[in-house]
């Protein structure tokens, strides 16, 4: 029982001994498996890999049919109407796009299935041919899921392109997978336009008609000799001209997903319908009482498998998925006009999946909220904040029933309201969430969140923590899909006979691991193998131990580690976690140069923060890039960075002894993070190459 959910009469006692007897069955228990020697782990639910949930289903196109046919008239898609586009310019003569938006316009799920088998049609009379390959470079959208599933019904694979990859890495991937049909959005119409003669097989672009953007469709013909065509005419083409559905098999290519990897050109990841479908399937028997009146907040990179995989789980079950940006995702949002409402006030959501770096701005935008007020609603919030912990840890009996209530009416319910007031269950994914986010968001929200962990070659799959669970700094046990394993990594000094915990490298193993890199069989061969018994195992690179419970925790990467001059290992993303926890910090990045006994750090600044330090102290500056600058300035940011450094325990030789504040923020666009908000830390290093010299010197 979540002790979120409890009433006013159930006695918080009563909570922790259902916990207990949980603990007794473990979450996770010890399974002989085959292939290389390990300490591996299975749901304690399951004695194999679950591979569907649902009898005769085994593809992604009949699992959307059969929720169509269900659930006909509930509400499916929801898009935001565009009243106006509108250029803000600030005093020092910068632009903002500002979006004025209007409420939700629903599709039901009939209605989608039949605009879905219109543009699977459609693709037909354009002349795509059967196995071809399609792709979609597009934000996420309704048209992007409709292009999906249309795809799906004529058995077509579908590469799947995050909309800000940079310019070598589109061709690579359009041209790897030898493309002839892009689904596409204005913008990135615009971006296919500039590259036309770099793409090799493309013969057929569909734009997704963009209100305020322009899509010059003649010039294009003329200088490309594609057939460019919009999105509402292919479904019109396929209206009046209807072609059957050609179904996939479960071991047909469903997916051929490029990541935005950190380093390098993107590798594809092939996903066959079974592969994600395994998954869809195992967090269906997770997320609490999920329901058809549920309402998601889409938002993520449909490119993502994150993202897709927890929207066709939305649509296993009903739900109604509203779009959003993370730009217009609050009141606040960047692109909101002001007066306008962001997606989550207006869409009011029940369900949400985030990356810890959205959290971790939620968290600090309250924060800095209730710094500003400062006076009696402060002293309250913290009074609150810190009544509502003790009773999560266990120390305190309060802060539930009556007293809770208060809380709530007095505190939270304004916090709530930044995610429409409505959240009642949170997926985090994509990177490690701080143990302090995670509290933050419990107590605030009070929502629980359900950590995931999961690679895009596992299709999202691997481990997920109990809606229940109220520990941090874990990512749960096994799926019901896979398997979870530890093998030895004597060079990092792991081993699963460590004491007290084992621990290891990361390998997965289930039906959702999926079939390999496109065209790249020795990557393929390095990190996948098949044992004796016939199951595929991915080897993450992350390095984990496992709690008694069967619990997973990770605790390194390997790629991460970093020898100093003298020998001691300093694990980047481990201090990165740490560091990241300073008030003035946006992102960091820490550099070990092996031929130094101490590191180094860039750091993105969070404006407002610094901003409103350096008028505390009287300090003069011309704009944002001179603050950075200010020797001041260097000096408060580097002792916030030693301070968090002390409350994460960070040895002396892992704190930077140096940092450069960089003025401009990391974004996908500028490719410096990936979609997920990664750091591409090959592609930070070559930037500031220069910066980090100087460092050293």
């Amino acid at each position: 029982m979540n002790p979120y959910f409890i009433g006013l009469v159930v006695p918080v006692v009563f909570t922790f001994m259902l916990r207990k007897n949980k603990d007794a069955k473990r979450r996770g228990l010890p399974v002989d498996v085959g292939g290389e020697p390990g300490y591996a782990i299975r749901n304690y639910r399951f004695t194999s890999p679950v591979e569907t949930a649902w009898e005769g289903i085994s593809t992604l196109a009949e699992l959307f049919e059969k929720s169509c046919k269900l659930y006909s008239s509930r509400n499916l898609l929801g898009s935001r109407e565009l009243i106006s586009r509108e250029t803000e310019v600030t005093t020092d003569g910068r632009s903002f796009e500002k979006l004025h938006l209007g409420i939700y316009q629903w599709v039901s799920y009939g209605q989608t299935f039949e605009d879905v088998s219109s543009f699977a049609s459609g693709l037909v009379g354009l002349g795509h041919g059967h196995g071809e390959r399609a792709a979609i470079f597009a934000d996420t959208r309704a048209e992007w899921f409709i292009s999906l599933q249309a795809c799906f019904r004529r058995n077509i694979t579908v590469v799947t392109i995050y909309a800000s990859l940079g310019e070598e890495a589109l061709c690579h991937s359009l041209n790897e997978t030898e493309v002839s049909t892009v689904i596409c959005g204005g913008k990135e119409f615009q971006k296919l336009v500039q590259i036309s003669g770099q793409l090799d097989t493309v013969k057929r672009v569909v734009h997704i008609e963009d209100e305020g953007i322009s899509t010059d469709v003649s010039l294009a013909e003329r200088n490309t000799n594609w057939k460019v065509i919009s999105f509402a005419e292919v479904k019109r083409l396929g209206r009046e001209n209807p072609a059957a559905a050609q179904l996939p098999a479960s071991a047909d290519v469903a997916v051929i997903m490029y990541t935005s990897g950190s380093t390098g050109l993107p590798k594809g990841v092939m996903m066959t319908h079974g592969n994600v479908l395994a998954t869809v399937s195992a967090v269906m028997t997770i997320v609490p009482g999920l329901r058809n009146e549920d309402v998601y907040l889409a938002y993520l990179p449909l490119a993502h498998i994150l993202e897709l995989a927890a929207e066709a789980v939305m649509v296993a079950v009903g739900c109604a998925i509203g779009y959003g940006s993370p730009l217009t995702l609050t009141d606040t949002s960047n692109k909101i006009k002001k007066g306008t409402k962001g997606d989550s006030s207006v869409l009011a959501p029940t369900l949400m999946t985030a990356v810890p770096a959205i959290l971790d701005r939620v968290r600090d935008g309250v924060r800095k909220k209730v710094d500003t007020k400062g006076g009696l609603s402060k002293k309250l919030f913290d009074i609150a904040y810190n009544r509502r912990l003790r009773a999560i840890n266990g120390s305190w009996l309060g802060a539930w029933g009556t007293e809770r209530v208060l809380w709530d009416f007095l505190v939270f319910k304004k916090v709530r309201a930044i995610l429409g007031g409505q959240i009642r269950f949170l997926l985090s994914g994509g990177a490690p969430l701080s143990g302090d986010t995670q509290r933050f968001i419990n107590i605030c929200l009070g929502a629980p969140i359900g950590q995931g962990y999961g690679l895009t070659e596992t299709c999202a799959g691997g481990t997920f923590s109990e809606f229940d669970d109220t520990s941090v700094g874990r990512v749960g046990s096994p799926l019901p899909c896979s398997f979870i394993k530890l093998v030895d990594w004597p060079e990092g000094g792991y081993l699963i006979n460590d004491s007290p915990m084992p621990r290891g490298e990361i390998v997965i193993g289930g039906p959702n691991v999926t079939a390999g890199y496109f065209k790249n069989e020795e990557k393929t061969k390095e990190v996948y193998k098949v044992d004796e018994r016939g199951m595929r195992w991915f080897y993450t690179g992350d390095v984990g131990q496992f709690h008694s419970d069967g619990c997973l925790e990770i605790i390194d990467r390997k790629k991460d580690i970093v020898k100093l001059q003298h020998g001691e290992y300093v694990s980047l993303g481990k201090v990165e976690a740490v560091l990241v926890a300073s008030p003035y910090v946006d992102n960091v990045m820490v550099h070990v140069d092996s031929f130094y006994s101490y590191c180094v750090a860039l750091v993105v600044p969070l404006h407002q923060a610094l901003e409103d330090w350096a008028k505390k102290q009287g300090l003069s500056y011309s704009d944002f890039s001179d603050l950075c600058l200010k020797e001041e300035a260097v000096k408060e940011v580097k002792a916030s960075l030693g301070q968090a450094a002390k409350q994460g325990r960070l040895e002396k030789f892992e704190i930077p002894l140096k940092i450069k504040i960089l003025p401009e923020p990391w974004t996908p666009e500028s490719g410096l993070v990936t979609a997920a908000l990664k750091l591409k830390r090959e592609v930070i290093k070559k930037q500031f190459a220069e910066d980090l010299a100087k460092l050293y010197s």
